[in-house]
């Protein structure tokens, strides 16, 4: 996991290389009369979907809505999707369900793209264009440089769906920001040490880093087993804070941008009744910090590797081995 972590500048500064390429091909792909976007997602892959579902929906103004697969491969329910484009997003491409939905939905007319890393996969094969992530062999069960490229692909796809791209010095600020973090594996030690002996925790963050939020709930679940459960901050005061108190560590996810005063307030909040809390967000007194000036949405990298970090570093202080959780596999075939 520590090993593919340290990837993820290349990873992702191959991807920005690319943006060129890939925003003529997506723009073609698109047409110029689409309709909508349905992301069609699994595990963390759906979590990146979570972020494109906010980000593509922002960018593109176009409704963005994630896929219930069980609905096409339990249910077989076909809907009219000419004018759609379908994102299927899936690491390894090889998760039959993903692919089954892709063709289905191709075959009701929707135009289809593969967010993957498998170039050879079943998925890539499937779709009538392929983002490959081009991230190398990824062994550790825990997806690391596979998910925030994801991110950064979703990112490409909003800017070639928009009507502006980011400039090229934010793209190489977020590259340079994730290499800043992984530097840094200090404050990732010291954050699990503060949540030494927990048994649950809740993970909150809204809009743009929601995504980002959930899976920090989720890598923390696959790498120590701790009961972990990511929230909107909106949702979380709709029932859910009523079990908040020092027996419940919270860890926010937030940064510069339309939501990041509502994720505050319920810290304070949270505060008040007792929880620990961390937080990962763009002031450097934080217990994780990520560099601040980047746009929100490109935030999300180096704020998905703090996650990592965290996760990795639970493990390791648990004595557990965050490579090989105990009961999951790479690749799971739903």
């Amino acid at each position: 996991m520590a090993a593919e972590m340290a990837d993820q500048p290349d990873v992702l500064a191959r991807l920005v290389a690319r943006r060129g390429e890939c925003a003529a091909a997506l723009e073609d792909l698109a047409g110029d009369d689409l309709k909508g976007i349905v992301i069609v997602a699994r595990g963390s892959s759906d979590y990146a979907a979570v972020y494109g579902r906010y980000l593509l929906e922002l960018r593109a103004r176009r409704p963005v809505t994630l896929a219930a697969p069980s609905l096409v491969t339990h249910y077989g329910a076909r809907t009219p999707m000419e004018g759609w484009l379908a994102v299927a997003v899936s690491q390894s491409g090889r998760t039959p369900e993903i692919t089954n939905v892709l063709k289905t939905l191709a075959s009701d007319g929707a135009r289809t793209l593969a967010i993957t890393n498998g170039r050879d996969s079943p998925l890539a094969a499937a779709a009538d264009w392929t983002l490959h992530l081009d991230a190398g062999d990824e062994r550790a069960v825990p997806a690391t440089k596979t998910f925030t490229a994801q991110l950064a692909a979703v990112a490409l796809l909003a800017e070639a769906l928009g009507d502006t791209a980011w400039p090229d010095d934010h793209w190489a600020a977020a590259v340079s920001a994730v290499r800043d973090v992984l530097q840094d594996d200090e404050r990732p030690t010291a954050a699990a040490r503060r949540l030494d002996g927990a048994d649950r925790l809740v993970t909150i963050g809204r809009g743009l880093l929601f995504g980002v939020a959930l899976e920090v709930a989720l890598k923390a679940r696959e790498t120590t087993g701790i009961l972990a459960e990511g929230w909107s901050s909106s949702d979380y005061r709709h029932g859910p804070i009523a079990a908040s108190g020092e027996h419940v560590p919270a860890v926010a996810v937030h940064a510069a941008g339309p939501t990041q005063d509502d994720v505050r307030e319920l810290v304070a909040d949270l505060r008040e009744r007792g929880s620990l809390i961390l937080e990962i967000t763009d002031d450097e007194a934080a217990d994780l910090p990520i560099p601040s000036g980047l746009p929100e949405a490109l935030a999300a990298l180096p704020a998905a590797v703090r996650a990592q970090q965290l996760a990795l570093a639970l493990s390791l202080a648990r004595g557990l081995d965050p490579d090989t959780p105990a009961g999951l596999s790479k690749v799971t075939a739903t």
